[in-house]
């Protein structure tokens, strides 16, 4: 009789063990499963966000607009921050922001003769223009942090 108590007794004590270890598995799928999704979320943002900017500034590029159609088209949502006179203020500039794209910015800096950066919200626009003030390159680097107005 006390053999058929302690069978049973183990066989509760094994379906509670289950039940404690299935419980403890689904939280920790769900809770990785959480992580995944969030993290995949940020990532399809960024690409969009950066999409987005792109398509922004290559359409303007395409109409090659003067600096004045470029200043007052942007005013609204990217204002005019700066307007470096030389490759130095040019770099001043851009250690604001971890040196992000630094060779490509310096490299279209000195192709171009006149450059103008603009505060996109959490996108910094480096705009290139040729000495008739027409549009001829951008470079946009990230940077959430960073608040001109």
């Amino acid at each position: 009789m006390f053999e058929a108590l302690s069978r049973f007794s183990d066989e509760k004590e094994i379906k509670k063990r289950i039940l404690v270890y299935a419980v403890t598995a689904g939280l920790a799928i769900a809770v990785v499963g959480l992580v995944i999704a969030l993290y995949l979320g940020v990532f399809g943002y960024d690409v969009r966000r950066m999409t987005l900017h792109e398509a922004r500034l290559r359409g303007v590029l395409e109409q090659e607009p003067t600096l004045r159609q470029v200043v007052v088209g942007l005013r609204e949502k990217a204002p005019l921050v700066a307007s470096p006179q030389s490759e130095e203020e040019l770099e001043e500039w851009l250690a604001k922001w971890g040196d992000q794209k630094k060779d490509e910015i310096l490299q279209k800096g000195r192709q171009w003769p006149i450059t103008r950066i603009f505060d996109a919200g959490d996108m910094i626009y480096f705009i290139f223009f040729d000495e008739k003030e027409i549009m001829r390159g951008f470079v946009y680097i990230n940077a959430p942090e960073f608040r001109a107005r």
